[in-house]
């Protein structure tokens, strides 16, 4: 990858492009979730296209192709972050923080302060890159919660203050 990494609102019309970035990410880790736990994390076309009601969706573009994507849903005292991939030619490059700082902006714009996700116990690489960007380490889930894939929730406070800038930015 030689190119800057670009950020853009998605449309209803990005769906298969995000749904191919998601499935080609989330193979590499294949083995370790439940196949329940892999259709979540890889959903179809047209369910992407619904999620457009819920909140923001990013894709990330190097060299006008597409390489990442990420979307939240606001719920009522944080921005809830998922579906956020990388292909795995363009991890390493600034591709997933691009992608967090847009949705720090997002919640920065829209005077949230907290982010929060969930990851899973394999995705040293996702864990290392949130750890980097001011995320800690929340509650452990279990895998009765979550398709049978335990994991742990992650979350990112941010100072919201006019003319502050957020933690880690």
């Amino acid at each position: 990858m030689s190119g800057k990494v670009g950020i853009k609102v998605a449309t209803p019309a990005d769906a298969e492009v995000i749904a191919e970035i998601l499935t080609k990410a989330f193979s590499q880790f294949e083995s370790n979730y439940t196949p329940e736990a892999l259709e979540y994390v890889t959903p179809r076309a047209e369910e992407i296209r619904g999620r457009f009601k819920e909140g923001p969706i990013w894709i990330a573009l190097v060299d006008n192709k597409a390489v990442g994507t990420v979307s939240v849903v606001k719920e009522p005292d944080w921005l809830y972050i998922r579906s956020m991939a990388v292909l795995p030619a363009a991890q390493g490059h600034g591709v997933g923080g691009a992608l967090l700082r847009a949705i720090e902006k997002c919640a920065i714009e829209t005077g949230v302060e907290t982010l929060f996700l969930y990851t899973t116990h394999f995705s040293a690489d996702a864990i290392r890159l949130y750890e980097r960007h001011g995320f800690v380490r929340g509650r452990e889930t279990t895998a009765e919660e979550w398709c049978g894939t335990p994991g742990f929730e992650m979350w990112k406070y941010l100072k919201t203050d006019v003319g502050s800038r957020a933690i880690g930015s």
